[in-house]
């Protein structure tokens, strides 16, 4: 079976962790990118997994502010069609 080769730019970390957890599972990585891509193709999805992720302090910084400004009323307008949400945008000459 002949192979392609698929070059890509990732950070240095990102490679050591990923060949780390690889390792971990008893594979190269090579072989989890096979089959992600294999997969890709079958499903034609991508799926990521943030089950166990914790919110970066920029995220949890950025979401207060925007509960904040959501109980202070300066939220975005709510519309029942795109013919209102289009009224709205002419009205604010946006």
């Amino acid at each position: 079976m002949s192979y392609a080769v698929i070059t890509t730019k990732i950070d240095p970390q990102t490679k050591k962790e990923a060949q780390i957890t690889a390792e971990e599972l008893g594979m190269p990585l090579s072989v989890v990118i096979k089959a992600f891509l294999k997969q890709f193709v079958r499903t034609k999805t991508v799926t990521f997994s943030v089950e166990n992720e914790e919110p970066s302090e920029y995220l949890i910084k950025v979401m207060k502010q925007a509960e904040k400004d959501w109980r202070a009323g300066k939220g975005s307008p709510v519309f029942k069609t795109g013919e209102e949400a289009v009224a709205w945008l002419e009205k604010q000459r946006l």
